[in-house]
């Protein structure tokens, strides 16, 4: 059996790291960047508590490493940037276990040793398509280190390369991002907040919004929004100090001590800011001419509003994964078996995560009034849709099935 992966993300490293354990699998996971390159990942991501619970199913030993290199997300506070309270929940109202806050290149490093040769780093994807010699199967191209390779054959092609996708693109074009309304700035900053910063808050002036978190060992992650137009260019004005000062001002009084830090903290490190623009595309996580699967972003790019980006990749990959290793024990070694369960585990649990993280951001949105946005969120419907994000994972096997054959495969060897 003959399985590629494209991209070591948080998806692609996962699975990786479980098929590659799989006896007579050729198991190629093809990363562009060196194994210690994180340069693009200078930010920090709050991972919900969901993406834990399916880690942990999957494979325990993993989940405590990633915890380990975490602090625990517990809260979700959100306040008015004068400091008047809106929201106050504790995640254990709505979930099972904490979520985490960490740095993105702390969680590529814990979760790219733990594939360890799994991953061929430094490789460039060249082409990619259906193959010319075994109809049904797939083709990659690629150079390493000054050589071009070609793996011909593929069983199952997956890509795990981002929002951006070479290989949903080449099979299925290129999705249409839908852009949500919110321009959003994103920056990494040392702590020297002294306590005023620590778990996952945010701050409204109006529908412009500061969300802060501290991450390990010692910063404190910062984004900051504003309304756009969907597809209108971020203004240059919003970068800069004097606006970014105003934008978050109190319409009456002084800001909190606790945004007062914020600011002067992201306005030292604006040229190192990272601005986008919120955007989603829609569900595809097989093709069905060929054995091709999606997981993370290049299967669901979403509004990051509620933390599901990352998190989603690693539910993506948990389901998966069990999936594959379940089929796998019952001699169900056939990739369209597993393609299709995939599908059925996880198309409805995207398509409710992406409805409702853009539901969420309507306090961010142009006019939008965040007293009256957050009082609904405080209200039991809400809660128990983020009851039912942050427990019910969908992973396509059974408790104690999975249970059983994640203990089995992980006794194994890693390839």
């Amino acid at each position: 059996m003959k399985i590629v992966i494209v991209g070591a993300g948080v998806a692609g490293a996962i699975l990786a790291r479980r098929l590659a354990r799989l006896p007579d699998v050729e198991l190629h996971c093809l990363e562009r960047v060196g194994p210690d390159d994180h340069a693009e990942a200078g930010t920090g991501l709050n991972v919900g508590p969901n993406a834990i619970k399916a880690l942990r199913r999957l494979d325990a030993e993993l989940a405590a490493e990633v915890e380990a290199a975490s602090l625990p997300w517990t809260r979700w506070d959100i306040a008015l940037t004068d400091g008047t309270p809106l929201m106050a929940l504790p995640l254990a109202q709505v979930a099972d276990n904490p979520g985490i806050r960490i740095r993105w290149s702390e969680l590529y490093r814990v979760l790219r040793q733990g594939a360890g040769a799994a991953i061929r780093y430094g490789c460039t994807l060249e082409s990619v398509g259906a193959s010319a010699k075994a109809p049904g199967k797939t083709r990659v191209r690629f150079t390493q280190d000054g050589a071009t390779h070609e793996i011909d054959g593929i069983d199952l092609l997956v890509g795990t390369d981002g929002r951006y996708s070479r290989v949903r693109e080449t099979f299925s074009g290129a999705p249409e991002p839908r852009h949500i309304g919110v321009a959003i700035l994103r920056v990494l900053v040392p702590d020297t907040s002294a306590g005023l910063v620590d778990d996952y808050g945010q701050w409204f002036s109006g529908c412009h919004r500061l969300l802060a978190f501290r991450v390990p060992p010692d910063h404190v992650y910062i984004a900051a929004t504003y309304p756009v137009a969907p597809g209108a260019p971020v203004q240059d004005a919003w970068k800069t100090e004097a606006v970014m000062r105003a934008t978050y001002q109190p319409a009456q009084g002084e800001a909190s001590p606790a945004v007062r830090w914020l600011l002067d903290a992201m306005c030292a490190q604006l040229h190192d800011a990272h601005w986008a623009r919120m955007q989603e595309a829609d569900v595809r996580f097989a093709e069905t001419a060929v054995d091709v699967l999606y997981l993370g972003d290049s299967a669901h790019g979403m509004a990051p509003t509620l933390g599901q980006g990352a998190t989603q990749a690693m539910e993506d990959a948990c389901a998966a994964a069990l999936i594959v290793e379940d089929a796998w024990a019952r001699g169900q070694r056939t990739p369209r078996v597993w393609l299709d369960r995939i599908v059925a585990a996880r198309t409805e649990r995207l398509r409710f995560v992406m409805d409702l993280s853009v539901r969420a951001t309507d306090t961010m949105l142009e006019g939008a009034d965040p007293v009256a946005g957050t009082r609904w969120k405080t209200e039991a419907p809400f809660q128990a849709e983020l009851a039912a994000l942050f427990r019910d994972v969908a992973l396509g096997v059974p408790d104690e099935a999975s249970a059983r054959t994640s203990a089995s495969i992980t006794a194994m060897p890693t390839a």
